[in-house]
């Protein structure tokens, strides 16, 4: 009896518990979290927001708890400069790239925040999320979320779906990302049969001035859309190249998409005259393979929509093959003539 009776007391703990983390108040500092969380069906459950948050819409009603301290409407040099500035004057915290509302989040009282460790220049970082937990003086549980790989976004989806108790969930969203993944590199690989078809390299640059080769995932989405990648890691970050290495690099292909810069924005900018002499130098731009992919909403973006970045990278590599309505909203093709 005694035994049954325990048994009995941790069966009703469990579903205590469980029932719980369905009812969790959820706040959100990274984009990509934000669209795991929705993904899940937990719209509902959401709380508070980053303000980089806008997808989907509804989001932008939620209150944006973190706001910029540098302007992110400067060329991509002044960016470059204040970022180093402000991140040697902190001894390199994400705070003095991002201010986060204290008191707000802890008037929200969430049971769960999402936030992430992989990048302290991208959004405001796990550890710096904890003190401000600890200064809040509310107790909530922080999900950190840390994918440099495809592998890790599966990861970070199942960690977003066991803290909220939507893991079957998660698996089932997972599972379909995996299937669309899957059927690009299907394809891709019967593409690779015919004789005459060679993987074009790729470059994909992920800042422009000074200019960044893409690490992290990228190269991954590269090799699964059919390219090599010419400068990137995969698995590792994002690192600081010339425009010399570029050119000596000749890729056949030249994504440029800066992180968190819309696709407007980078059309914009890459015809301000230091950018368009590099670029129009490439062999990729005098051969109209040279393109825009939105940074901001899909390839800097680690969350379930680097999917839909792998479709458009393989509509691009492999011209006439694929057609996805993503396409039409996130790239473009670049003229410089």
């Amino acid at each position: 009896m005694a035994a049954g009776g325990a048994a009995t007391t941790f069966s009703n703990l469990h579903l205590e518990e469980s029932m719980a983390a369905r009812d969790s108040r959820i706040v959100s500092l990274l984009p990509a979290a934000t669209e795991i969380a929705w993904v899940l069906g937990l719209g509902p459950q959401l709380v508070g927001r980053s303000h980089e948050c806008d997808v989907p819409e509804a989001v932008l009603e939620l209150p944006a708890l973190t706001r910029p301290r540098l302007d992110p409407t400067c060329p991509s040099h002044e960016i470059h400069a204040a970022v180093g500035e402000a991140m040697s004057a902190s001894q390199a915290t994400s705070t003095a790239l991002f201010a986060l509302d204290i008191d707000a989040l802890a008037s929200l009282a969430p049971d769960i925040i999402l936030s992430q460790v992989t990048c302290d220049v991208c959004a405001i970082s796990g550890n710096d999320v904890l003190e401000a937990v600890r200064r809040s003086g509310h107790s909530s549980r922080i999900v950190p979320l840390s994918a440099t790989s495809l592998a890790g976004l599966w990861s970070d989806i199942c960690a977003v779906g066991a803290a909220a108790d939507r893991l079957a969930e998660a698996r089932e969203v997972m599972a379909r990302l995996q299937a669309r993944c899957d059927s690009i590199a299907h394809r891709v690989r019967s593409l690779g049969r015919g004789a005459a078809h060679r993987r074009p390299k790729v470059a994909v640059i992920e800042w422009l001035d000074p200019p960044m080769a893409a690490g992290n995932w990228a190269p991954e989405i590269v090799m699964l859309a059919g390219g090599d990648e010419a400068l990137g890691r995969a698995g590792e970050h994002s690192h600081w190249i010339r425009w010399a290495d570029v050119a000596v690099a000749d890729p056949d292909v030249v994504i440029v998409s800066p992180c968190g810069f819309t696709l407007d924005r980078i059309l914009s900018e890459v015809i301000s005259p230091p950018i368009r002499s590099h670029l129009s130098s490439l062999r990729a731009a005098r051969e109209g393979r040279l393109w825009a992919m939105d940074g901001h909403h899909l390839l800097n973006r680690p969350g379930p929509r680097l999917v839909d970045s792998l479709e458009v990278m393989a509509e691009l590599l492999n011209p006439g093959t694929f057609r996805f309505d993503a396409r039409e909203r996130f790239a473009r093709n670049i003229r410089l003539e």
